[in-house]
């Protein structure tokens, strides 16, 4: 499959739009059975280190975040969204857009769920150019884009009673997800700076940790 993006049509819709809430809903059972929020919780831990920052790209809900607080890691989001109720209380809530956020250099760890496939190659690129300048981790989870993981949302999806919305856009972004080295290629992150693991999972998660070398 050739990468393709297609506008996802929960992100024209208002935060508390019906349509909305019930996709927000959908992605919470997506992630739990994919285990995204497991694997950053167990992955990001171990990595991070005494007084260091994370910022969470997209961070939505804020579900994602609060479960990293509970393992210790302090964690700010970044997100057009408006700061969700159970947000950490302690941490800073930033409304914004990550394609133009200036300060990266706040942070040592960057992690996106569900949030990178949503950028074209050329944006990847400028993105990657400023998370470069200053951060050593950085961690994703996206949709490995292929048929298959079309075909397995699409029936599961609808045997769970997933929306409309829901449906069109687990789709699209399986279309717009990674195979391969694509992310950090896309990024920029040169192995000769960075040491890159990228991995795919049964259900079609795609997983890149990259860790700056020193």
């Amino acid at each position: 499959m050739t990468r393709t993006l297609t506008p996802e049509l929960l992100d024209a819709l208002p935060p508390q739009h019906p349509d909305a809430l019930h996709s927000r809903r959908d992605l919470g059972w997506i992630n739990w059975a994919m285990g995204n929020h497991r694997w950053f919780a167990r992955t990001l831990p171990p990595l991070a280190r005494a007084g260091e920052l994370a910022l969470e790209l997209g961070a939505g809900t804020g579900e994602l975040a609060a479960r990293l607080a509970r393992r210790g890691v302090a964690v700010d989001g970044l997100d057009f969204c408006p700061r969700p109720e159970n947000f950490p209380v302690e941490r800073t809530w930033l409304a914004g857009d990550l394609r133009t956020f200036a300060a990266y250099n706040r942070y040592a760890m960057v992690c996106g769920n569900l949030i990178f496939h949503h950028f074209s190659d050329a944006e990847l690129a400028k993105i990657g150019a400023a998370l470069r300048r200053s951060l050593r981790l950085i961690l994703a989870s996206e949709p490995t884009r292929s048929l298959r993981s079309q075909r397995l949302i699409a029936v599961l999806g609808r045997t769970l009673g997933a929306s409309h919305v829901t449906l069109h856009d687990a789709h699209v972004s399986i279309a717009a997800g990674f195979v391969g080295d694509e992310l950090p290629c896309l990024l920029g992150l040169a192995a000769s700076e960075w040491d890159i693991s990228c991995s795919t999972t049964f259900l079609g998660s795609y997983r890149m940790i990259a860790r700056r070398r020193t």
